[in-house]
């Protein structure tokens, strides 16, 4: 009944396929190297094989699929592991439908996304643990860095960042991999964080 609603949910966009759809963990990492799709959704629980565990295994493999945690589970302990194992995006099944369309569209685009009522939670989560420093970490960055920094922690691709900040999709690419670099981030989702939490973007309510 789940993955119907989602079908349903992503039939609006014309420009997205549902190409597999997966009954356990197995079968989802089996169907995803068979299909290479360009996002997969994974739940936190699924039988066989646990989601956070999928998303390493397909992070161990040379693909560049995305992948997006779809689940009940909020807890902030979920997130950072999904997060730390290689997702590109975290939804709560709780969620707005529209948000699933936004985050398999950036995510698809090679963006990063997170809800808005899952970024609250990262970005409380962060703030109440002090586990990270990114306004000292961001001193690091130029100001076009900064700039690439606020525009990818909107959701944007590198092709769409280039075309905000007219600049060629390379010199943006160089950009992002100098900042993650900077601000010790595995991923751009970690990066969005820490622009979030450093002020560079109007936080997200929920």
């Amino acid at each position: 009944m789940v993955r119907a609603g989602v079908r349903a949910i992503l039939a609006r966009d014309p420009h997205v396929d549902v190409v597999a759809e997966a009954g356990d963990g197995n079968e989802a990492l089996a169907l995803t190297r068979r299909h290479r799709p360009d996002v997969v959704l994974l739940d936190i629980q699924m039988p066989g094989l646990d989601g956070l565990t999928a998303v390493a295994r397909l992070r161990r493999e040379p693909t560049t699929v995305g992948v997006i945690m779809l689940t009940t589970f909020g807890q902030a302990e979920y997130i950072t592991r999904a997060l730390e194992e290689g997702a590109d995006g975290f939804l709560l099944k709780a969620d707005d439908p529209r948000e699933l369309l936004n985050g398999v569209r950036a995510v698809g685009a090679g963006g990063a996304y997170l809800s808005p009522r899952v970024a609250a939670r990262v970005i409380a989560g962060m703030r109440a643990h002090r586990v990270a420093h990114p306004h000292r970490s961001l001193d690091r960055l130029t100001p076009r860095e900064r700039d690439v920094l606020a525009a990818l922690a909107t959701g944007l691709s590198n092709a769409e960042i280039a075309d905000r900040l007219h600049l060629v999709e390379g010199t943006v690419k160089a950009h992002v991999s100098a900042v993650l670099t900077k601000l010790g981030a595995r991923n751009r989702v970690e990066a969005a964080v820490a622009a979030h939490e450093a002020g560079l973007t109007p936080p997200h309510r929920g």
